[in-house]
């Protein structure tokens, strides 16, 4: 019932289209979704999430996991990031990976809905460390779609491995254009963790 009602939102009332899918016999992975500009994103990848009708998940900070909203966090895929012991971002969610039978993680490599001139790592480490795929997936404003490409696993040559994973993301255009990504310089990959 639900998954009908996502689809008549997303495909009627909003006139997006969902392009590919996610191969639901892959239980861990990283879903990357550039670009990233505006809090609506956040409404996108929830409705396609249920019309495609598997768990994906998020991170945050276990603040937003207590009362009155944890309850609603956790519902929609959250899971509270534990950063005690001195943990990095990257090893805490790895944690969480390594203590889950099913954690597909949805991020966005730029970090904020603010411009950004460089991807963040985080992404990339992770799928290394958990040793799982990265999903690209573009949300296109300027053509109403979001496009779901194959799963990448990463090599450990970040470099070489961006030639792959970035290009599915070069003609996708935000909401508001001027806060995503520039892939003009896309030669230039690197980023900060």
């Amino acid at each position: 019932m639900k998954q009908r009602l996502y689809k008549f939102i997303f495909y009627r009332l909003l006139g997006w289209k969902l392009i590919g899918t996610v191969d639901a016999s892959i239980k861990k992975c990283v879903i990357a979704v550039i670009p990233h500009t505006c809090n609506f994103d956040f409404f996108l990848g929830l409705f396609s999430r249920g019309i495609i009708g598997i768990e994906m998940n998020f991170v945050g900070k276990k603040e937003l996991f207590k009362f009155p909203f944890g309850w609603y966090f956790r519902s929609v895929g959250g899971a509270p990031l534990d950063r005690s012991g001195g943990k990095n971002n990257v090893d805490a969610t790895v944690a969480i990976f390594n203590n889950r039978e099913v954690f597909r993680l949805a991020l966005s490599p730029e970090g904020t809905r603010k411009k950004v001139t460089e991807l963040r790592t985080g992404f990339y480490y992770i799928a290394l460390k958990a040793n799982v795929p990265i999903i690209p997936v573009a949300f296109d404003y300027s053509k109403k779609e979001v496009r779901i490409g194959n799963p990448v696993y990463v090599t450990g040559n970040f470099e070489e491995d961006m030639k792959i994973i970035l290009p599915f993301f070069k003609d996708a255009k935000g909401k508001i254009q001027e806060r995503g990504f520039s892939f003009a310089e896309f030669g230039d990959a690197s980023g900060k963790v």
